[in-house]
């Protein structure tokens, strides 16, 4: 318990419908947490409902939020630190979301080599409101296969049916795990696990990470059988459905989206359109002429932004794009500074050595 808290602590955080947050918690961290053990040691413990908030997706619309309680986050994350090493143990290669060791990087790069071993067809898969839809009953019964300590099983019972707690009013859930809480991914895969072992055990090629997955075939044949056994798995196993226009067979020329990638022309990448204008976006937003601040720290802004989504995106075919999206920066960045009156005497426009020398970086510097 000790350990997690202090990792939630140190991942800070917005305060859960209680208002505590995490820097006012450790205030008074012995008490909270001698609390927090007798609460849990001697079943007394109720989670708080989540608080909904959202967040703006690339395609205009929300995601919804839950954010526990800080009380709440360190419980869960006490009970993922047990459960995660006994499922690390039986989770599929396939599974790459939010697991100790893996990250998206990885899923593309399994992605392009069964690519290489000649597995051009792709099954593009979208699970309809995968989060907002798992059935309770059935994650418990997916769980009880590993796990059957009563106690386990409870409080991970009260944490799905806590409710959810927007504008003021409490919403009992009965399905769906909110996005959001620290324990939710572990449970993500879980549910899904029973369709990767299954696909698996058919000798598929798949990659997922959380509910973003791809089927790889050789033939368009295949694909079209893969589908059908992926649509029978998610409808009768797991009582999902897919996503009817997100859903598609295609293959490496057509081009498909996954994890931010747009693979096209059969052997090349890119930012998908969306990632790349949301990332130009936020470089307006921070170099715009309204903002106060001044340049070293419009500067250190904009080498986070840079550094993040070039370490990323650099992955990716992408050299003459990184190229052009510099000259945008820059002139982006030599406006900011004119505006600001940064450079003295500056009749002519800013040259390249006076933002090297201020610290602004290169996407190029990214370059895998």
């Amino acid at each position: 318990m000790d350990k997690a808290a202090k990792e939630v602590i140190t991942n800070g955080g917005s305060a859960g419908i209680d208002g505590v947050s995490t820097d006012e918690f450790n205030e008074k961290y012995k008490f909270n947490m001698r609390e927090l053990h007798r609460q849990l040691q001697n079943g007394t413990y109720q989670p708080s409902p989540v608080l909904r908030v959202y967040i703006p997706k690339s395609d205009g619309s929300e995601r919804p939020l839950g954010v526990p309680t800080v009380k709440d986050r360190i419980a869960q994350k006490s009970v993922k630190e047990v459960l995660e090493p006994i499922y690390e143990e039986v989770f599929c290669d396939c599974s790459y979301g939010f697991r100790p060791g893996r990250s998206q990087i990885g899923a593309i790069n399994q992605v392009e080599e069964y690519r290489e071993q000649g597995y051009k067809w792709v099954v593009d898969a979208d699970i309809k409101g995968y989060f907002d839809n798992i059935g309770h009953e059935l994650l418990i019964e997916f769980i009880r296969e590993e796990i059957t300590d009563g106690w386990v099983l409870g409080i991970i019972k009260s944490w799905l049916t806590a409710g959810v707690m927007t504008e003021g009013i409490n919403q009992p859930t009965s399905k769906g795990t909110p996005q959001g809480g620290v324990i939710s991914p572990l449970l993500a895969n879980i549910y899904l696990h029973q369709m990767d072992r299954i696909l698996v055990k058919r000798g598929y090629k798949l990659v997922r990470f959380a509910d973003d997955f791809v089927v790889l075939t050789k033939s368009k044949r295949k694909a079209k059988r893969a589908l059908e056994v992926i649509e029978e798995i998610v409808r009768d196993k797991l009582k999902l459905e897919l996503h009817p226009e997100k859903t598609k067979i295609t293959n490496f020329g057509e081009g498909f989206v996954f994890l931010g990638f747009e693979f096209v022309a059969w052997r090349y990448k890119r930012p998908k359109k969306s990632a790349l204008e949301k990332f130009k976006d936020k470089i307006r937003e921070v170099t715009g002429r309204q903002q106060p601040w001044d340049v070293e720290k419009i500067i250190k802004w904009l080498n986070e932004k840079i550094r993040g989504w070039g370490n990323y995106y650099g992955h990716g075919n992408v050299k003459t794009l990184f190229v052009k999206l510099d000259r945008w920066i820059r002139m982006r960045t030599r406006s900011y500074m004119e505006e600001k009156k940064a450079v003295k005497n500056q009749n002519k426009r800013i040259p390249t050595s006076v933002l090297q020398k201020k610290g602004l970086v290169s996407l190029l510097t990214t370059l895998s």
